[in-house]
């Protein structure tokens, strides 16, 4: 194995990793685990993530370095008390309607924010976007749905806006979003087609931007909303 090759396998272990662990630091803010409960195991772990134990470990052990975790000799990770925080100004989704609001305030907030993304986009901003659709694909062909990374995409185009008060309120409701993507990627593994319907509408998102299409983005990002609500209340 050549430099070149080495390097490329040690950046895709690399993502891997962070994607385990931005998976799992999205679980414990969001209030999916409670204060000293047990996570599960490195082979669940593995096997939920389909990636290998040392990956695990790797995602596990950035948890530990950022004080969200602790782990007791032959028990297993525990969840820090410390590691769990209020969502900033919205407190705790505590029931559907809670998750209504969410979907209804996000309809507004982020069809404006891909508009404006797709004017004044950078090249960096695109590929960080791209970046994060690609993460979806592969994800998508494994039959998986990546909330984590669902939510890196629709961060990177409100960053991509140009206006900071968008991917503000963006990480503000990120706790929030973290439970309606829960609930719609277990509908989504339902269907043989769900995952492969709802890459197709981030693909479309992305390809308005690209273009600085700033009516078709906006349009784009509308019915991608409007479809997970529907899918998660409706059927």
């Amino acid at each position: 194995m050549n430099k070149e090759q080495t390097a490329d396998k040690r950046q895709q272990r690399t993502t891997l990793a962070e994607t385990v662990f931005n998976d799992m630091y999205r679980a414990i803010k969001s209030g999916a685990y409670s204060p000293d409960e047990r996570l599960p195991t490195e082979y669940d772990l593995a096997a939920e993530f389909e990636v290998s134990r040392p990956i695990v470990r790797e995602a596990l052990q950035k948890l530990r370095d950022q004080n969200l975790i602790y782990s007791r000799r032959g028990a297993g990770s525990f969840v820090r008390q410390n590691g769990l925080k209020d969502p900033l100004g919205f407190g705790h989704v505590e029931n559907l309607a809670d998750l209504r609001k969410c979907y209804e305030f996000r309809a507004v907030l982020e069809p404006a924010g891909a508009e404006a993304a797709a004017r004044r986009r950078t090249a960096e901003d695109l590929k960080v976007i791209f970046d994060a659709l690609e993460v979806l694909k592969n994800a998508t062909e494994r039959h998986h749905h990546r909330s984590g990374s669902d939510f890196l995409f629709h961060l990177a185009i409100a960053k991509a806006s140009g206006n900071q008060y968008f991917s503000i309120a963006l990480e503000a409701l990120e706790d929030h979003i973290a439970v309606g993507m829960k609930f719609h990627g277990l509908s989504l593994r339902q269907s043989s087609s769900g995952l492969g319907g709802v890459y197709s509408e981030h693909k479309g998102i992305y390809e308005a931007i690209r273009d600085q299409n700033a009516e078709a983005a906006h349009s784009q990002m509308a019915a991608h909303i409007e479809g997970s609500r529907s899918r998660l209340f409706d059927e």
